[in-house]
């Protein structure tokens, strides 16, 4: 076993490190790329499952909600087993999961399946940057391994509507979650030879008590959060019900947390301004973004009646262009403090969502136009943000703050997918509410009022200028959830700008990205 000593005589990385870098950047982009695939895939599996909008939700967030989960639950159990051994049992998991979503036969097995697809993920994701932050004990490269990593994730979110709406006009919807299959493949073939092993002999001790009261908390929370969106208070004893219960539950994982020696999630960091607004920052952020692509990819596609190749195309700029924001907003750093990066670029999104918030009949170019530069603006924020998160604590809690950052990302993704989704949807139910749809079964018309695809549909059955009168108001109602959606991301972006430069005045990222933890002894293993 190598000691520690060692490890410090030696810091910087050499070719091995670099060729296992490109192999933890695989399940990264693949998380990305099967996003981006999902959500074109949606219109499509709606139509063919009979999936409700409620229940569409839930396909498209469930599997976030699940990995935001169990994120730092595995982080931990990771510690314990060894992090490379915890990667590719979930590497192998996640392709046989990934077969199982292919062929659904219905929406409850396609959603159980991207729930335990979720807790698949939550084992890669903690594993990819602990097993950096271990492999680049360097400053310098361990700010370039980051930075690659975080455009490998932008690279999937760009080549995901790419890949899944090529696929979509070749094969059944199915075919988007067989991407994993492949990736999940070479990296269960790589990982063994490229990536050495490491374990934390002195890791805390996990606690189930906290794992499951985590999960009691997130999940009612947000259940409580949808059917009220969705139903608004025509029923509201059941999402009240389960909110009070999530909020319950929170505040005991949080006095649980407080009194525990080794606890899943340390909340003692969040003492530390520069930490929590950055945290924060960084998961609504990815919130406004997530819920901002969510309605623009099924505007594309259903509004504008484009092909899933065709949109995905469309909307290639949008990876692109959080790529290139992440890739300059380092070069900005060294001439400008990292917070004044950061606002001005917030600032640049949110002109992207004003762009959204007039949308009409503008076509495609204005809604890629806002998107793209919602993402341009963001880049320097997840760019910079681990670098602030982890440079902002005492090397000896940095890995903690690792694993945070990456919850935070994961669950802001996730929570705006749920949040921004159903308020859309109810936008698009309350305007859709007073439509005269007389001439439809009673049936139809309420699938016209629930979802844009239902509408379209229903308008199958009416013929002439009665059916262009249902599809142009039910676009028209969609429109005005996407212009709803964009106002509160104007708003958020604003807000998280003014933060940040009322709160973090930190060093440059260089000098923050200190170790994500104590250097600590690799166990090595042969490669085999």
């Amino acid at each position: 076993m190598q000691d520690a000593t060692t490890a410090v005589a030696s810091p910087r990385a050499g070719r091995r490190e670099w060729l296992g870098l490109a192999v933890l950047a695989l399940p990264t982009l693949l998380g990305a790329l099967d996003i981006g695939a999902l959500f074109l895939a949606l219109p499509h599996l709606s139509a063919d499952l009979g999936v409700t909008s409620t229940q569409q939700l839930w396909i498209a967030d469930i599997y976030g909600f699940l990995t935001a989960g169990f994120l730092i639950t595995m982080g931990t159990l990771g510690d314990r087993i060894g992090r490379r051994k915890l990667l590719l049992i979930g590497g192998a998991a996640f392709g046989v999961l990934s077969v199982v979503a292919a062929y659904s036969s219905s929406a409850e097995v396609l959603i159980a399946s991207r729930a335990l697809l979720g807790v698949a993920g939550a084992t890669l994701m903690p594993s990819t940057l602990a097993l950096i932050t271990n492999m680049f004990r360097d400053d310098r490269q361990r700010g370039t391994a980051i930075a690659t990593w975080v455009s490998c994730m932008m690279a999937g979110a760009a080549i995901g509507p790419v890949v899944g709406g090529l696929m979509l006009d070749h094969f059944w919807w199915g075919s988007v979650f067989l991407l994993g299959v492949p990736v999940m493949l070479l990296l269960l073939v790589a990982g063994p030879v490229l990536l050495p092993e490491y374990r934390n002999e002195n890791a805390g001790r996990l606690d189930p008590s906290s794992v499951l009261l985590s999960l009691l908390a997130i999940l009612p929370l947000i259940y409580g959060l949808k059917e009220l969106a969705v139903h608004g208070f025509d029923r509201p004893l059941v999402p009240l019900v389960s909110l009070v219960a999530g909020i319950v539950f929170l505040v005991l994982f949080i006095r649980r947390q407080l009194g525990l020696t080794s606890p899943l999630l340390d909340l003692r960091l969040f003492r530390n301004g520069v930490f929590s607004a950055t945290l924060v920052s960084m998961l609504v952020a990815a919130a406004a973004m997530a819920g901002a692509f969510l309605l623009v990819s099924q505007y594309v596609q259903t509004v504008l009646g484009y092909s899933p190749a065709k949109a995905g195309i469309w909307l290639l700029p949008a990876g692109i262009s959080i790529a290139i924001g992440s890739q300059f907003g380092p070069l900005l750093a060294r001439r400008m403090n990292p917070s004044t990066v950061i606002a001005l670029g917030l600032a640049v999104g949110a002109v992207g969502f004003l762009l959204i918030t007039v949308l009409r009949d503008s076509g495609v170019a204005a809604v890629v136009l806002g998107l793209a530069l919602i993402h341009v603006g963001a880049g320097p924020l997840f760019a910079l943000g681990t670098f602030l998160v982890v440079g902002s604590v005492p090397p000896e809690r940095a890995g903690s703050a690792a694993s945070m950052s990456e919850t935070a990302n994961t669950f802001g993704s996730t929570l705006g997918l749920a949040v921004m989704g159903t308020i859309g949807a109810a936008v698009y139910r309350h305007r859709m509410s007073d439509v005269d749809l007389s001439g439809l079964p009673e049936r139809a018309a309420d699938s016209a009022r629930d979802t844009l695809v239902g509408a379209i549909d229903a308008a199958r059955q009416l013929s002439g200028a009665s059916a262009d009168r249902v599809t142009q108001l039910a676009r028209d109602a969609f429109t005005a959830g996407l212009n709803t959606v964009a106002v509160l991301g104007l708003v958020l972006f604003v807000a998280l700008a003014v933060l940040l430069l009322s709160v973090t005045r930190t060093k440059r990222p260089t000098e923050a990205a200190a170790p994500a933890e104590p250097v600590a002894a690799p166990e090595t293993e042969p490669a085999n």
